[in-house]
Formats: C-alpha cells, sequence, structure tokens
C-alpha cells in the first residue's frame, strides 16, 4: 500500500504531534528514536514534509519540529497526497496503468470498494486524532521495543 517513505513521514507527524502537546520541539535525532527509523533517512523525510508546509522547523538552540496549526486539522489524505501523489488513490491493485471499467484488471470491481473506503479513512482521520490514540494507549507507532517519553506517555517502537 503505501510506500516505506509516507509510511515514516506518518510516524514521524504523529511523534512530534505528541511532543508538541508536552511543549516540546523534537529533532531529528528525537524523531528517529521515536519511530525507529534511521536517522538520516528520518532528517530526510522530516525536511521533505517542512518544504511542503505540512510542519515548520526552527535551527539551533531550542528549535525542532513543530505544528504551525494544530495536528487535528492535518488529515491522513494531505499527508499521502503530499507524499505519494493523488495517482496513490485512484491507482491499479495490480499495477496496470491501463485499469479501469472498460479494461479492468482482475481485483478491479471489489478493489474500487476498498480503494474508496481508504481514501473515506484518509479525510476524516487526522495526525492530532493518531496523536490522541497513542497518548492514551489505544494505539502504538510500533510493535516491539517500549520506551517512556517525556511526560509519561509510553510508546512502543520496532
Amino acid at each position: 500500500m503505501l510506500v516505506k517513505r509516507t509510511e515514516y513521514a506518518i510516524r514521524a507527524l504523529i511523534s512530534v504531534a505528541i511532543r508538541n502537546r508536552k511543549g516540546e520541539r523534537p529533532g531529528f535525532k528525537d524523531v528517529a528514536a521515536l519511530i525507529g527509523a534511521p536517522k538520516p533517512f528520518t532528517a530526510k523525510i522530516l525536511q521533505e514534509m517542512t518544504k511542503r508546509g505540512l510542519i515548520k522547523s526552527i535551527r539551533g538552540r531550542g528549535g525542532g519540529f513543530f505544528f504551525d496549526s494544530p495536528p487535528e486539522s492535518l488529515t491522513l489524505y494531505q499527508v499521502i497526497k503530499s507524499m505519494e501523489g493523488l495517482s496513490f488513490f485512484t491507482k491499479c491493485a495490480f499495477g496496470f496503468n491501463e485499469c479501469s471499467d472498460e479494461h479492468p484488471c482482475p481485483i478491479h470491481a471489489e478493489y474500487l470498494t476498498f480503494r474508496q473506503g481508504f481514501l473515506d479513512l484518509t479525510k476524516q482521520t487526522t495526525i492530532g486524532a493518531l496523536a490522541g490514540k497513542v497518548i492514551k494507549g489505544e494505539a502504538f507507532l510500533s510493535w516491539s521495543t517500549s520506551m517512556e517519553v517525556p511526560g509519561s506517555i509510553k510508546l512502543n517502537f520496532f
């Protein structure tokens, strides 16, 4: 489904939202540790998201990444569209260039229902809502290693 870059981008945004709620602006190393991603890859993703206006950053002492507007206003749809483009929401399940009702792939009709449901979900789900689930312990950013985050938020990581 999503490419690894987009998966890490979503996790990074959630981790920034969590830290921002505690009055902190995490640096790329903090975010990388929180999401279990390589530091250079995380730095590149965060830089890309900053250039695209999904988050803001300040350099130097006391700097880091933060949301200019509430993360409750940033939807998964906006993140995926920014990272992968609109074609993500219209592409063929089998990867065919030509897949339509007139020339369908073997799973075309069934996939249309799934694809529409996923599109609706991404438009309704915000980064802020996902961060809230992690803070409440209802969801995790990854599965295997636990780590305490300042402010007694417990997150699980790869």
